[in-house]
């Protein structure tokens, strides 16, 4: 089902215009669609149904605590990296057994936070992070429950910035040299190691890569076992792509076939940590055009939309599909242009190159595609307040983080004691 589609020459969100959204809200906006959600959700549920195996949402896709909460009412946990997220997953009722601590940088403190609240596994990055956490847990008299991430040497075929499982990345500890960080581990004596943790990259559109690296680590818990270590736990990690352009991922049930057909005979217990599989289709960046701009050599269209909204076209040269919000009609004329935002910088577009239907001031543009790495990496750059978010449901809506007024901005800052405070 397409849970973004024009009816009557209007683009909804399953059954509520983006335009009535629009005037009861400003632009930009992000929408997401529950329906969307729970259906991405509902097909994890489904190809799981016989395995030893949960999905632990990785939300640093999207941390909205409705998105959050609306996969833990379906069973997810989640998977997080840092104490603020930690704390985003609790207050969206994920209980802290069912949350995974993965990050490669943890700091003291943050462990210690997570230990006191009970998270379910933490997984340690290198050796160092191994002394560390031993001793913090020590300070509590408590056994932190561990998983070693493996880096397993295989190339996800996927965007350099997004490769996480090559030698070379700064994630896990390179396989041919894990099986000394787990001896180590294992006489450490406030960590209690269960299981092997691995993530090769984000947005992967073959499953070849997750077969290599899942025999790989398969191999390697072997290995493990016969040198004396329990490994109960084996936690996949996620990076199932979507499509931002004519892209054409692996269905879930496809990988879950997979993952079972490599994990056969290995009686572990299995995480799936899904991110932008889950939420990036689900959501929507909505602009509206400023002006439309001719040039000597291109159309810029302007919209309210820009970088510090979605950064991934600037950061990564993603596409994203862009629609207006009025169903063109049928043979409509269309203009090459570059959209893009009112920002004070060159990098500042949302696409470059696209064929369009003419637009003029006050149209409405949607941007696909933009439930992942879109509103959790905005910032407020020019002073240009962070994008509401919005849910539908059905034939409701609701704002789940409302738009910041400037004064909100300002009023978070403060001036140094030896400065006189200006006079309004």
């Amino acid at each position: 089902m397409n849970y973004f589609a024009y009816k009557k020459g209007d683009m909804h969100a399953e059954g509520v215009a983006l335009k009535t959204i629009a005037e009861q809200v400003g632009t930009p906006f992000y929408c997401y669609s529950a329906g969307a959600l729970r259906a991405a959700m509902g097909e994890f549920n489904r190809g799981m149904k016989g395995m030893n195996a949960s999905v632990c949402y990785a939300m640093k896709a999207n941390s909205s605590l409705a998105v959050i909460k609306t996969f833990a009412e379906m069973g997810a946990g989640a998977d997080i990296v840092s104490e603020g997220e930690m704390r985003r997953a609790l207050a969206a009722g994920v209980p802290a057994n069912r949350i995974v601590y993965s990050g490669v940088g943890k700091k003291p403190a943050e462990l210690m936070a997570a230990l006191q609240a009970g998270v379910g596994q933490i997984n340690v990055e290198s050796v160092a992070e191994l002394e560390t956490l031993n001793a913090v847990a020590g300070q509590l008299g408590v056994k932190a429950a561990i998983t070693i991430r493996v880096n397993p040497d295989v190339d996800a075929k996927t965007h350099a910035k997004i490769t996480t499982g090559k030698k070379g990345n700064k994630f896990g500890i390179d396989i041919d040299l894990a099986r000394e960080a787990f001896a180590i581990a294992g006489k450490l004596p406030h960590l209690n190691v269960v299981g092997v943790a691995m993530h090769i990259g984000s947005q992967l559109t073959t499953l070849s890569p997750y077969q290599r690296s899942i025999r790989k680590v398969a191999k390697f818990i072997a290995q493990l076992r016969s040198d004396g270590h329990r490994i109960d736990r084996f936690d996949v990690g996620g990076g199932l792509g979507i499509v931002y352009k004519k892209e054409k991922p692996p269905s879930i049930t496809d990988f879950l076939a997979i993952v079972k057909k490599e994990t056969k005979g290995l009686d572990c217990e299995l995480t799936f940590e899904p991110g932008r599989r889950l939420v990036g289709e689900a959501g929507v960046l909505v602009g509206e055009v400023i002006l439309v701009k001719p040039g000597a050599s291109k159309t810029f269209v302007i919209v309210d939309a820009a970088m510090n909204d979605l950064i991934r076209p600037t950061l990564y040269d993603a596409w994203h599909d862009i629609v207006p919000v009025r169903q063109p009609r049928p043979g409509a004329a269309t203009i090459r242009c570059d959209i893009v935002g009112p920002i004070c910088e060159s990098g500042d577009y949302l696409a470059q190159n696209r064929d369009l239907p003419r637009l003029s001031a006050g149209d409405l543009v949607m941007v696909r595609s933009a439930g992942a790495y879109g509103a959790v990496m905005g910032s407020t750059y020019n002073t240009r307040p962070l994008a509401p978010e919005v849910m539908v449901d059905g034939t409701r809506f609701a704002v789940t983080r409302p738009r910041p007024s400037i004064d909100d901005m300002l009023a978070a800052e403060r001036f140094p004691s030896w400065m006189e405070r200006p006079k309004p």
